[in-house]
């Protein structure tokens, strides 16, 4: 397996997102590029990533399945500099996983595999009442702000706007954003809608997303939200559970 990477910071912040609700992983290396899906222990939350062969500037692989420890892979890849390229290869024995780094030196890690014993995630299968784009900058600042308020935040969206809502015995927070071309520039609602999440998830979820971006999210009153982004031509996507809201 030989794997080559232009830069090794879209690979680094991909796996930074993924990390941000799962410790361990298989990442799965198919013909047509790299794929892993997985459930954090809590079982509220998911993550859905794929970077495709294009991605690589080197591509020789057959299909198999790499058991990694996110944490140290990340300690790992955050040895990288500048504008490095990254290869990722396997020992003859399998057994590790080789991370070179090619700058103005060259730098090589052997990262253990581990086994891990996964059963296939099926994505939820959900009719959603809404999907935007929204930019992760607003949504970014929403949650800190909810976070003086509470644990939990609501969103919400009807035809014309999207709102997030917080409240607690500190107070309550109510922000809205219309469509528009910089903040909301797409905005599709079959019906009202509106569901309760909790707030560490959605900031951990945002995280690796640029704030100069757009992220796609899609809401059903009471159902799983979604959260898309890209990261290069790597996408990733993320399901929460929601706090159903007692009548």
């Amino acid at each position: 397996m030989e794997l080559v990477l232009k830069n090794a910071e879209v690979f680094k912040k991909s796996m930074e997102a993924i990390s941000v609700l799962i410790d361990e992983a298989e990442l799965v290396v198919k013909e047509t590029g790299l794929e892993l899906k997985a459930t954090d222990p809590s079982q509220i939350s998911m993550v859905d990533f794929t970077m495709p062969k294009k991605a690589f500037e080197t591509f020789k692989a057959q299909e198999t399945r790499l058991g990694l420890d996110l944490d140290y892979l990340n300690q790992v890849l955050a040895r990288a500099q500048g504008n490095d390229e990254l290869s990722l290869s396997l020992d003859e024995k399998k057994a590790f996983l080789t991370v070179t780094f090619r700058g103005n030196a060259q730098r090589s890690f052997q990262v253990p595999l581990i086994d891990i014993s996964t059963s296939d995630v099926p994505n939820p299968r959900i009719e959603f009442d809404a999907e935007m784009m929204i930019s992760s900058a607003f949504l970014q600042s929403a949650f800190k702000d909810a976070a003086l308020i509470s644990t939990h935040v609501s969103l919400g969206c009807d035809s014309s706007r999207f709102f997030v809502k917080a409240n607690s015995s500190k107070g309550n927070l109510n922000e809205e954003v219309p469509q528009n071309k910089i903040t909301l520039p797409e905005l599709k609602v079959k019906k009202e809608c509106k569901s309760m999440f909790p707030l560490d998830y959605l900031q951990d979820m945002l995280k690796a997303a640029g704030t100069g971006n757009n992220v796609a999210l899609y809401l059903k009153t009471n159902a799983p939200v979604k959260i898309c982004y890209t990261i290069g031509d790597a996408t990733i996507t993320y399901y929460l559970a929601p706090r159903i809201e007692n009548a």
